[in-house]
């Protein structure tokens, strides 16, 4: 075994070939071991491996037999796939050869096929190009003897077929069919509109149209004299004919436009009989409001304006009752009153285009126009019911050159306004000061009529048709606010050494107003729509920021955001300089009271009633009337802030340089307590409930500097264990737990322990 072991030792592995010195090895040192016992198994183990050698050498020779057979049938199958593979493409070319054959043959045969087909197509074409004529002559003959019968409605119905054939014919190349099928549309389209306009006219003639005052006054339209019944059911039967007419008036009539730079909605014609109600009063407008008439000035754009809301306000009642029925009994979708109301908006626009040019540079001339346009506009809308998806006079005014006037025109007046109002006498005065109620912001004259102006220009553009347009105004709008804010901040430099005057808060008052009044602004539907609008536009030119982005859009931020951080700083500064100004008087008036004999005051129970300290007196006053004066001056809400700062101030003022910097006998403690929690909070509990809540270093200290000697001592040894990390005894609250349970939390323990060593009552403790 030991031979073995040394043999074991000296045999390596070979890893690139098969090592079967190295396997016998580890398989005796696996079976045997160096156990001496184990060489008995070594019969056992020869027999079981020469076992394993002839099951070895048997599967060799069944496996050495089986493959020739295997790799025989293989080639067997190989040859039998040759065979076939070859005859295949033999008969392929066989097929392919024959293919090429016909062909040939056959070839003289496509050519004569093909010229067949090419002259039956030619046949079939020139068929139906007749049968199209055959069908248009077919329909104008129809025409023809409807007419000769005085079947009007058949003929109306027949050539709204053959209008409807021109259209489906549009795409055809045929150019001869195509004039000829207009032209026949045309012929049959000016006769029964001539008859049927002729026929409805003397109707409307019949009902006094067009009505020249309002309903109430109106002779016939909508009476009821003996003949009513049948003028209204010719009234019907000719309306309901002209409508028939509409798609071949389409074809033939070409709709008048305006010039592309005016960017209006795309809109249908006016329905035919509409226009032929509407001829009257088209003449009476281009009468009276062009050429060198009378009525026909520049100044006075009221006059055509207020002539058509009139004509609107005197038909409206004879469409909605009359010709809406008619037009649903048809069924028709057109709004009578609408399409009345859009014609004669219609020609405004054409006398706008025409007009404005004339006055685009006249100031009062064009600012008057856009006035008088704008009452029109909201009339319209808010009377009539005008829809704003219809072509409308903003349309013309936002025309670039035309709406670059109005920007600047607006601007221009807006600056004139703002100069007049700042240099008011009653500027600065609330036109609201002796009502109570009502003046609760406080807002000087100049703010209020500031914000009015704001609110103005925004009635003026919020019904323009582009979001773009809008922007811009908005845009002014920022502009006018941040000049406003530069004024206010000029007057306000001019009253900075009265900080407390009159003047002064008034200024305050008014950007706290403007502040106020925007935030509440931001969130109208209106100007969250423009921000959503800005949020695009701004996102196709990369001017912002993803995070100014991602804030628009989560709402965030405002369109007017920029502003108010402006007019909130300058409030802050403003207040600031108040709140200094004041706290320095109360600093002066504290100089006394800081000298108090601390040390040697009476204790509480030596006096029959405590008493304010003299030396307070002057400090206290102070604060009592400027707290006073600007509660009456400021608004509620800026007060709020101005008193809450000041008494921070006083808070760590007395406490750091009064409190602080003495020490205190029993009656000192107890003078500075009653000072403080009878005079001075109290002067506060007018602004809120808990003014003691404000003067925390003050309140906690006196907490310290009143403690009885027992609770001290105790309290002072605690903080000394705390000091010196010592563990805690039993029973010992934390120096945090106790000083909370004398109502001390705003203190650090360090302060408390200085207030501790400024107690001049300790007992002698020998220590």
């Amino acid at each position: 075994m030991a031979s073995i072991a040394v043999r074991k030792k000296e045999v390596t592995r070979d890893l690139d070939h098969c090592d079967i010195p190295y396997y016998v090895s580890e398989f005796v040192e696996r079976e045997l071991g160096n156990d001496y016992d184990s060489l008995g198994k070594l019969d056992s183990l020869i027999e079981k491996l020469s076992e394993n050698k002839k099951h070895l050498e048997e599967q060799v020779l069944t496996v050495s037999s089986e493959v020739p057979k295997r790799i025989q049938n293989a080639l067997k199958n190989a040859e039998d796939s040759k065979k076939s593979l070859s005859q295949l493409l033999e008969e392929e070319t066989v097929l392919s050869e024959s293919i090429n054959s016909h062909l040939l043959k056959a070839e003289p045969w496509m050519e004569d096929l093909d010229v067949l087909i090419g002259q039956v197509e030619e046949i079939e074409r020139h068929l139906a190009y007749l049968q199209w004529i055959s069908r248009i002559e077919e329909l104008s003959d129809s025409i023809q003897q409807y007419l000769m019968t005085n079947n009007v409605p058949e003929a109306a119905s027949t050539l709204a077929f053959m209008a409807e054939l021109d259209i489906k014919l549009q795409e055809s190349s045929c150019s001869h069919l195509l004039a000829f099928v207009r032209s026949t549309v045309k012929f049959w389209h000016k006769i029964l509109k001539d008859k049927l306009t002729s026929d409805f006219e003397e109707v409307l003639t019949q009902l006094r149209w067009p009505f020249v005052g309002p309903p109430q006054s109106q002779a016939f339209g909508l009476a009821a004299p003996a003949n009513a019944p049948e003028v209204y059911n010719n009234l019907e039967m000719l309306f309901c004919q002209l409508l028939k007419l509409q798609t071949s008036d389409e074809l033939l009539t070409k709709p008048k436009q305006l010039p592309e730079k005016y960017p209006l909605p795309p809109s249908p014609p006016v329905i035919l009989p509409i226009q032929i109600m509407l001829n009257p009063l088209q003449k009476r407008f281009k009468y009276h409001f062009t050429g060198n008439k009378q009525t026909n000035v520049l100044n006075k754009p009221e006059w055509y304006l207020t002539q058509v809301l009139m004509w609107i306000g005197n038909h409206s009642k004879f469409l909605d009752d009359k010709i809406q029925p008619i037009l649903e009994k048809a069924g028709s979708s057109v709004n009578a009153g609408l399409e009345f109301s859009r014609a004669l908006v219609m020609l405004i626009l054409e006398k706008l285009a025409a007009d404005i040019p004339c006055l685009l540079y006249d100031d009062t001339l064009f600012c008057h126009l856009v006035d008088e346009v704008l009452l029109f506009e909201r009339e319209l809308y808010s009377v009539h019911g005008y829809l704003s998806s219809l072509p409308s006079c903003m349309h013309i005014l936002s025309e670039e050159s035309c709406f670059q006037r109005w920007l600047t025109v607006e601007k221009k007046f807006a600056l004139q306004k703002m100069d007049s109002m700042l240099s008011s006498e009653a500027a600065w005065i609330s036109q609201y000061k002796d009502i109570t109620d009502v003046d609760e912001m406080k807002v000087p004259d100049c703010a209020e009529t500031f914000m009015t102006l704001l609110l103005v220009i925004t009635d003026r553009y919020k019904n323009l048709p582009t979001a773009s347009r809008k922007l811009q105004f908005l845009g002014l709008q920022k502009e006018l606010v941040d000049d406003f804010r530069i004024r206010l901040t000029q007057v306000m430099k001019e009253e900075t050494r009265a900080s407390l005057g009159f003047r002064y808060c008034a200024i305050l008052n008014a950007v706290n107003y403007i502040a106020t009044v925007l935030a509440d602004w931001a969130d109208n539907v209106f100007f969250l729509q423009l921000q959503q609008a800005e949020l695009e536009v701004r996102a196709e030119s990369d001017t912002m920021s993803q995070l100014q982005l991602g804030q628009l859009a989560s709402m965030e931020s405002s369109v007017f955001d920029d502003m108010i951080n402006l007019l909130e700083r300058l409030k802050h500064d403003m207040l600031t300089r108040q709140v200094d100004h004041v706290f320095r008087e109360v600093k002066d008036a504290a100089k006394l009271y800081k000298k108090e004999r601390w040390l040697s005051l009476p204790s509480q129970a030596e006096q029959a009633v405590m008493s304010l300290s003299s030396t307070a007196c002057p400090m206290l006053q102070t604060l009592r009337d400027r707290l006073l004066q600007l509660e009456q001056q400021l608004c509620h809400s800026l007060f709020k802030i101005f008193w809450q700062m000041l008494a921070e101030k006083v808070d760590l003022h007395i406490y750091q340089e009064i409190i602080m910097a003495n020490h205190f006998n029993e009656g000192g403690a107890a003078q500075l307590h009653f000072d403080m929690s009878r005079n001075l909070f109290p002067l506060f509990s007018h602004y809120c409930k808990r003014p003691e809540n404000y003067f925390k270093h003050i309140k906690e200290a006196c907490i310290i500097l009143n403690l009885n000697i027992g609770s001290a001592l105790l309290l002072k040894d605690v903080l000394q264990s705390a000091s010196e990390n010592e563990p805690l005894k039993p029973s010992q609250p934390s120096a945090t737990a106790a000083l909370n349970e004398l109502g001390v939390y705003k203190l650090a323990q360090r302060d408390v322990e200085i207030l501790l060593s400024l107690r001049a009552n300790w007992p002698n403790t020998g220590k």
